[in-house]
């Protein structure tokens, strides 16, 4: 199989699954994406997924937002009656907490309800009360920023409502498709930044490095917590991701103020590199905005000021 997943072949069908070693993987935009056996389409599978979908946005949103759904009446009046641009945002974005909540609260009480012998049809009232719930949290979702405090993640924002609204099969099938964009970001950020620090000697070394973090980002992207072979996964990359960000040029290199200065720049663009890779990697969706911008920034300085020419800091 080619490098973890990765191939770049126009014949194969989007959506096409093979079984290599044993594991059944999907093809998406040039990536072999493990697979996992979706739960049958129940209500208690959707609250579950619901539940695990609200839980990883809360882990990965800013802080503060995560508002019970018992105080929603609280929550949407403090941000109706807000005139501050600014802290609107803020309590727009608790109030979408607040919404994610309550439609959990409500699915749970469903899937009670089932439980004890009930009927629950897709056009019941607390059906409908929930969706409105999820999709007005959805159309909130711009206001909310990832904890590092960059754009927003529309995708995994998205999801609790997609869980709710199509059949969980589908549902698996969207988030394979996200995991091979996120794992093309990966591939993207690491690669620019090896062609960029290519060209300096100060950096030789540190390419082995990069592959290796890439390539153990991209199999915890598409590994879920729950699959047997996390502890080894979530160590290799663990470990990779500390080797990148202990690097360092050898000290006899640094021999003036213009070598130390290149290595700063370098080092610098490494913990950015870095550091995105990790945010997209734990949340399994693209940042395209800031991979689009960091991307602009190893291009200009490799177009013009590579660190291996740099005078000034990024």
């Amino acid at each position: 199989m080619p490098r973890h997943g990765h191939t770049m072949d126009g014949s194969i069908p989007l959506g096409e699954k093979r079984v290599f070693d044993g594991q059944e993987r999907v093809y998406y935009y040039g990536y072999w994406v493990k697979t996992y056996e979706a739960p049958d389409d129940t209500l208690g599978a959707k609250k579950r997924l619901i539940e695990a979908t609200t839980r990883r946005l809360f882990n990965h949103m800013e802080h503060g937002i995560n508002i019970p759904g018992a105080r929603l009446n609280e929550a949407r009046a403090a941000y109706e009656a807000e005139v501050d641009p600014a802290m609107k945002r803020v309590k727009g974005a608790m109030y979408a907490g607040a919404l994610f909540n309550r439609a959990t609260d409500i699915f749970t009480k469903l899937v009670e309800l089932q439980a004890a012998g009930v009927e629950i049809a897709h056009d019941n009232a607390l059906m409908r009360e929930c969706g409105f719930c999820l999709q007005e949290a959805l159309e909130l979702g711009k206001l909310v920023r990832h904890r590092s405090g960059d754009e927003g993640l529309d995708e995994l924002w998205g999801e609790p409502f997609k869980v709710f609204s199509i059949p969980i099969e589908a549902f698996y099938e969207s988030r394979y498709i996200k995991i091979a964009q996120t794992m093309r970001d990966i591939d993207r950020i690491a690669e620019s930044l090896t062609e960029l620090l290519s060209h300096d000697h100060l950096f030789n070394g540190v390419a082995p490095l990069i592959t290796r973090f890439a390539e153990a980002a991209r199999c915890k992207t598409e590994t879920l917590r729950t699959d047997p072979h996390i502890f080894d996964i979530w160590a290799q990359f663990a470990v990779a991701a500390d080797l990148l960000e202990t690097f360092r040029p050898p000290e006899a290199l640094l021999k003036g103020e213009l070598q130390r200065r290149r290595a700063e720049i370098g080092l610098r663009m490494i913990r950015r590199a870095r550091r995105l890779i990790c945010d997209i990697t734990r949340a399994r969706v693209p940042m395209p905005k800031s991979t689009a911008e960091l991307l602009a920034r190893f291009e200009a300085l490799g177009s013009g000021c590579a660190p291996a020419r740099a005078a000034t800091p990024a």
